[in-house]
């Protein structure tokens, strides 16, 4: 049976140190006293119980201190718990659960002094980018500066939290008649997250869309003025804005977007996002020489869904870079038996352009269909380059050195840098379709099309025309010496079964090149 020290609780050792230490010093006295007025013979022996109990009071007091080190160690690790429990470990906010907890209070106290609380939700899109890229220790730099600036900009009675791996939230006091006040505060918010962060050996740009939601309005608790700034954010999101208050009729959006997205993510695992083909013509000669490979999406469920809405979604939801992979296994395997002077030109999506594995997955995507890569044109668009050329340059480099081609997509309408023409290996320069469509009209995007034209020819690279709805156009591309065109004047995309009935039915004639064998 084990014997407890009488210390051993923390909360006794005070009453416990105070009598033993009361004994000791009365025996400590009386023996003193003894030793003073006894004779010489018992002075040994009275000596020894003296210094025996001088080794008490010291034991007694040394086991006091290390209670009270103990009592300390306690607290500490006591506090760290609790702060654990009510704080993200990683940025140091408040944690979802806490965060909810502490805005209840706030509408409480807000609601007494004729307030309202406004809810913010901010949500960063590059975060797996970034991880996938730079490694999490660069995205955990990166969540910790945005807490950082959310510590700067935001009024230190807000409360701050992160809710979510990319996710974060706010709630702060406010007067209901002057909601500009928050706007104000948003807007200032939106500016300082739209700097680049310097975080260790990288500085990185990040979009952040916020949902805003009032309690006035919006919700009298936590969770519903959360549910309601987040769909706001879903809305700010989508369409591209900074921020956007809560509205009635973005619940039902949110559904259908909901919808959307699921159905996107079926549609993508069972192929059913299909190739469409756009035919590139030889303006020298009239004959088809290429197609670009377009998405299209019919949903029995949803009906036709439009590209310009389902690939911004597959972009938000990290579907883009399957879907465009499956769109190629299609498109790939249809045209590798066609004539091989027939190319496809695939566009690729700035997002999939940020996979440092984009080049080895397109060339595997190349050898399981055995569609020759010197028939494959991999279009980017100069805007996808800003975010990291260097990647950029290693992705184009590998594809290069597996002999697929490669085009700077829309060019004109973004930096029109001539430093991006000269640090990748481009083959090709397309013509953005909003020059081409006023080149007759328009003597500035005339004079656009001609520069571009002449650089391409300078640079020795290959030029194609989007966008060309009529022959005046196509005769006055061709006349200054551009190559290739593509647009309505020569038809809208084809499903497969059309193109296969195109090429089979004038082999080798005018307007199509024939197939090396039957289909």
């Amino acid at each position: 049976m084990s014997v407890a020290w009488p210390f051993a609780e923390p909360h006794n050792s005070g009453r416990t140190l105070v009598a033993i230490t009361a004994v000791a010093l009365a025996l400590f006295v009386g023996l003193a006293g003894r030793v003073i007025a006894g004779s010489p013979a018992n002075n040994g022996t009275l000596l020894t119980a003296l210094f025996l109990n001088v080794a008490l009071i010291l034991l007694a007091w040394r086991k006091h201190s290390d209670l009270l080190a103990e009592v300390h160690s306690r607290s500490e690790a006591e506090a760290r718990a609790a702060l654990l429990a009510a704080r993200d470990p990683l940025t140091g906010l408040l944690n979802r659960h806490t965060f909810a907890e502490e805005t209840g209070a706030l509408l409480g106290a807000a609601s007494q002094r004729g307030q309202a609380v406004a809810m913010l939700v901010v949500d960063l899109d590059q975060l797996k980018t970034v991880n996938d890229t730079y490694g999490h220790a660069v995205g955990d730099a990166l969540l910790v500066a945005i807490g950082s600036v959310l510590r700067a900009e935001l009024p230190g009675t807000a409360l701050r939290a992160r809710l979510g791996a990319d996710g974060f939230g706010c709630a702060l006091a406010f007067d209901p008649a002057r909601p500009g006040m928050v706007e104000m505060l948003v807007e200032r918010l939106i500016a300082a997250l739209s700097q680049p962060l310097d975080l260790p050996d990288q500085r990185l740009l990040v979009f952040a869309a916020i949902g805003l939601s009032r309690s006035d309005r919006d919700g009298a608790s936590a969770d519903a003025l959360m549910r309601s700034a987040e769909i706001a954010m879903c809305t700010a999101r989508g369409t591209g804005r900074g921020y956007a208050w809560f509205e009635a009729a973005m619940e039902q959006a949110v559904r259908r977007r909901a919808a959307l997205v699921e159905g996107l993510r079926t549609a993508v695992a069972n192929g059913d996002v299909v190739p469409y083909f756009e035919k590139q013509i030889d303006l020298a000669t009239g004959r088809i020489v290429g197609f670009e490979v377009l998405a299209r999406w019919d949903s029995p469920e949803l009906g036709t869904v439009s590209p310009d809405v389902f690939v911004p979604l597959a972009e938000e939801n990290g579907l883009i870079g399957e879907l465009s992979l499956c769109v190629m296994r299609q498109a790939f395997a249809a045209a590798r038996d066609w004539d091989g002077a027939i190319t496809l030109a695939v566009n690729i999506s700035p997002h999939q352009l940020r996979d440092p594995w984009l080049a080895q997955k397109v060339i595997k995507t190349l050898t399981e269909t055995g569609f020759p890569a010197a028939r494959l044109e991999i279009e980017v668009t100069e805007s996808a380059l800003v975010d990291n050329l260097p990647l950029a340059q290693s992705i184009v480099g590998s594809l290069k050195n597996q002999g697929v081609r490669v085009a700077l997509d829309d060019f004109g309408t973004g930096y029109s840098s001539l430093a991006h023409l000269r640090a990748l290996p481009f083959d090709r320069i397309k013509i953005d379709r909003s020059f081409v469509a006023s080149l007759t009209e328009k003597p500035d995007s005339a004079a656009i099309v001609t520069a571009i034209i002449g650089l391409g020819e300078t640079l020795n690279l290959a030029v194609t025309a989007e966008g060309i709805e009529d022959e005046a156009s196509a005769a006055r591309l061709a006349a200054q010496g551009c190559s290739r065109g593509q647009g309505y004047l020569y038809g809208r995309p084809m499903p497969l079964a059309e193109v296969r009935a195109l090429l089979a039915g004038v082999p080798g004639g005018e307007g199509a090149v024939g197939l090396r064998r039957a289909l």
